[in-house]
């Protein structure tokens, strides 16, 4: 008895050190009362396309983002100003935009909350502040967007009301973002914005319709939500093309690695959750505000619901053969949002938490029995993960902890699998994997 009693308390130690309680509290701090409020008061600013009016405190664009904005500020003002929230604008004009009916300021609503150790390090929460109609030209006409975008903005603000308790390492921005109907271009903005102010992006959470659980397929599914991830940058090297070719990597590219890091973080804290990673950058011929992100090299994500009807996106309201069009509130599942702000929440808090991901790691051992690798030492890391997966396995399956920057994996064939490494910091959180980017000679 003596001894089962012994492996059952070593047993539970070892799952408790693989687990932060701070996970599971911001898990249940998010709150789908809240998140319903907030969709109901952006649908009931009549429309939010980009373009439409910017004057009326009741109805359109503006009206929606100076509501963000005092929401955000609000939110500061509960955690002893730790956000700083401000607009991010950029002017687009009619020529050559066959989608913007006249000139215009597309506005972002950015918060960011700054880290207590790595402040010039981001990790991103956007949303879509705009809506659109049947006719994305049409301004006017009643758009309410109440899963599309509603949903993700809502998530956005209520993620921020839930970290801003928290102290983290690394900041984290929750943004809002505009014309993403007539082109990405709020997205687009605030990546060029990044750019120029050298942020060093860990990644890019965009979430574009998390609301919906009853699909055009008759599908109700209200666990299941998918990741869309690019499977290299688009702005690769020349020589990343070639080591690729030889050495593999073809869907290890830093935001399929932010993906994985998603999926197995939701694995830990939400096992009642069904993650899908979906190996495109977006849905068949769509777009979402990560790819502006992805399109200078930074890791970037989409994160939706795994049902879409297409009757209620992109639709006028109306009836027509019986069947009900337009994006209104009746069809967003408030505690499935809330799950999805979860998921979103818990990753950015994670990688916050976690140390920076070693920008090195080099792997050896052609012609050998045992892989070998090494890798940059990376500051507040306490230890490291070795990585490895069968070559046709989508996620990270096998795991090594070590604490020194170099390790010989004994009877490991290299040919026969993929490796990767992460930082693992003082409380256990750990960095995204890093694919090999070096060869060991």
């Amino acid at each position: 008895m003596k001894k089962i009693t012994f492996l059952f308390i070593l047993f539970t130690a070892v799952i408790t050190a693989q687990t932060n309680q701070k996970i599971y509290d911001i898990i249940d701090a998010v709150s789908a009362d809240r998140i319903e409020a907030d969709v109901k008061k952006l649908a009931n600013f009549g429309t939010r396309n980009t373009f439409s009016d910017t004057i009326s405190e009741t109805r359109g664009i503006g009206a929606a983002r100076r509501w963000i904005k005092s929401e955000f500020e609000n939110i500061s003002t509960n955690c002893d100003n730790c956000l700083n929230v401000f607009y991010q604008k950029d002017f687009v004009t009619k020529k050559g935009n066959r989608r913007v009916p006249h000139d215009a300021w597309v506005v972002n609503v950015i918060a960011i909350q700054k880290g207590t150790k790595y402040p010039n390090r981001y990790v991103i929460m956007s949303g879509d502040i705009d809506s659109r109609a049947s006719n994305t030209m049409d301004f006017t006409t009643d758009a309410p967007g109440a899963n599309d975008n509603a949903s993700g903005m809502a998530g956005t603000i209520e993620a921020a009301r839930v970290l801003s308790k928290y102290k983290f390492e690394s900041s984290i921005i929750y943004v809002g973002l505009s014309g993403e109907e007539q082109g990405l271009f709020g997205g687009a903005g605030l990546a060029k914005y990044a750019k120029e102010k050298e942020w060093e992006i860990i990644g890019v959470l965009n979430n574009d319709m998390i609301g919906n659980i009853t699909g055009v397929d008759g599908v109700t599914d209200n666990r299941s939500f998918r990741i869309f991830s690019e499977p290299v940058p688009a702005n690769e090297t020349e020589r990343a093309r070639k080591m690729r070719r030889f050495y593999g990597g073809e869907v290890d590219g830093i935001s399929r690695q932010l993906a994985r890091y998603i999926h197995k973080n939701v694995k830990t804290y939400m096992p009642e959750m069904n993650p899908m990673m979906i190996y495109r950058l977006d849905r068949f011929g769509r777009g979402g505000h990560h790819r502006p992100f992805n399109d200078l090299g930074f890791a970037g994500i989409r994160i939706m619901e795994a049902h879409e009807n297409y009757t209620q996106q992109h639709q006028d309201i109306r009836t027509e053969n019986g069947i009900n069009y337009g994006d209104v509130l009746e069809h967003v599942n408030f505690p499935y949002t809330k799950k999805l702000t979860a998921v979103n929440a818990i990753n950015l808090a994670s990688l916050a938490w976690a140390p920076e991901a070693p920008k090195e790691v080099a792997i050896g051992g052609i012609v050998e029995a045992s892989a070998k690798l090494k890798w940059n030492k990376v500051e507040g890391a306490k230890g490291y993960k070795i990585y490895w997966r069968d070559t046709t396995s989508p996620t990270w399956d096998n795991s090594r902890y070590v604490e020194t920057t170099e390790f010989t994996l004994e009877g490991i064939v290299i040919d026969n699998f993929f490796f990767g490494v992460a930082a693992v910091g003082e409380n256990g959180e750990e960095s995204v994997v890093v694919f090999p980017n070096k060869i060991l000679r």
